[in-house]
């Protein structure tokens, strides 16, 4: 298969590039690189460009034949898209709609679509499923959760055949060392950990520890980004199965358990053999109690299920990639 990767030079996009070349797929990246990073990718076919550049995206798609997309390109941090609403809109609404547009120009109708959990908003008590109704609380979920209308209305039309995977907090990086986490900021609680307790951070801070959760701290399903990885090829394999789509497939991704911050930096201070600075900050606007995943439908629709999202293999792996000669020569090129 020929496979367009859009976003694919950033964090879970280069690891679903990486799994598809080993598959054996023809892969080109389309990327702005405005947080993607080229040596993510290695030698993949990089394009770079914007998906608002339509002319472009369908130069790409027919002079690379290509036969499915999967679409990381997004804007993807919470408080940033508080501020930043029209940005949001623009790229990840307005952007998806032109790289669709390009798609059915030209013929492509496979597509898979990288979103996200923070759609469903706050959660109940118990794992959250698909048929649950959406009520994101930030423009980034609005936008994920737009093209999800987006993509729906597109298959019930026959235009596409497509599958929205909502994940849940990717975690952890490639065995190999080849990709990991490079965000600058950085956002994610585990490099955020990582940091502190090799001394490049100051102390992290707990947003909030007066949630309605068993310690206080807000809880997250945290999944590696390796099955997140495979996933994606999962949902490429159903896709081209033949199977008649009245509808965009849903599906969540994640391990299905859940852990609270507090326990996060337990589980890191024991894999990592040291004690982590931390203090207690406000809540962040934006940021539910409580995110876990029912993985049901992965199972009965992908074939998927999670294979190395455990805690300690999350954790040996980011730290493996956290003293790796790759992060450290991204840290040297941003002065740090």
């Amino acid at each position: 298969m020929r496979v367009l990767v859009t976003g694919g030079a950033g964090y879970v996009g280069s690891h679903t590039v990486w799994a598809l070349r080993e598959q054996g797929a023809t892969v080109v990246v389309f990327d702005d690189l405005s947080t993607g990073l080229p040596e993510l990718i290695g030698d993949t076919p990089l394009v770079v460009g914007s998906l608002g550049d339509r002319p472009l995206l369908e130069e790409t798609l027919r002079h690379q034949g290509i036969e499915a997309v999967v679409h990381f390109a997004a804007r993807a941090v919470v408080p940033e898209s508080l501020r930043d609403p029209l940005g949001y809109w623009q790229n990840n609404v307005a952007g998806t709609l032109s790289l669709v547009q390009a798609a059915v120009a030209v013929g492509v109708r496979r597509l898979v679509f990288s979103s996200t959990a923070g759609v469903y908003g706050p959660a109940p008590a118990g794992p959250l499923v698909e048929e649950r109704p959406v009520e994101p609380h930030h423009p980034y979920g609005r936008t994920k959760r737009a093209v999800e209308v987006l993509l729906d209305d597109c298959v019930r039309a026959g235009l596409l055949r497509a599958v929205a995977l909502r994940y849940f907090n990717a975690a952890g990086a490639d065995a190999g060392g080849r990709t990991g986490e490079l965000h600058d900021p950085e956002t994610h609680l585990i490099p955020l950990l990582l940091g502190a307790a090799s001394g490049e951070r100051d102390p992290i801070t707990v947003f909030g520890d007066d949630y309605p959760t068993r310690d206080g701290t807000a809880e997250r399903d945290y999944v590696h980004v390796a099955d997140l990885a495979r996933a994606h090829l999962a949902a490429l394999a159903f896709l081209g199965g033949g199977e008649p789509l009245s509808e965009l497939q849903i599906v969540n991704l994640g391990s299905g358990r859940g852990h609270t911050v507090r326990e996060v930096l337990a589980a890191a201070e024991e894999a990592i053999g040291r004690a982590i600075p931390w203090t207690v900050g406000p809540r962040r606007a934006g940021d539910p109690p409580r995110l876990v995943a029912e993985i049901g439908r992965a199972r009965q629709v992908l074939g998927w299920a999670p294979q190395v999202s455990d805690l300690p293999s999350l954790l040996a792996s980011a730290w493996r990639w956290h003293g790796s000669a790759t992060r450290a020569a991204w840290r040297q090129r941003q002065g740090r």
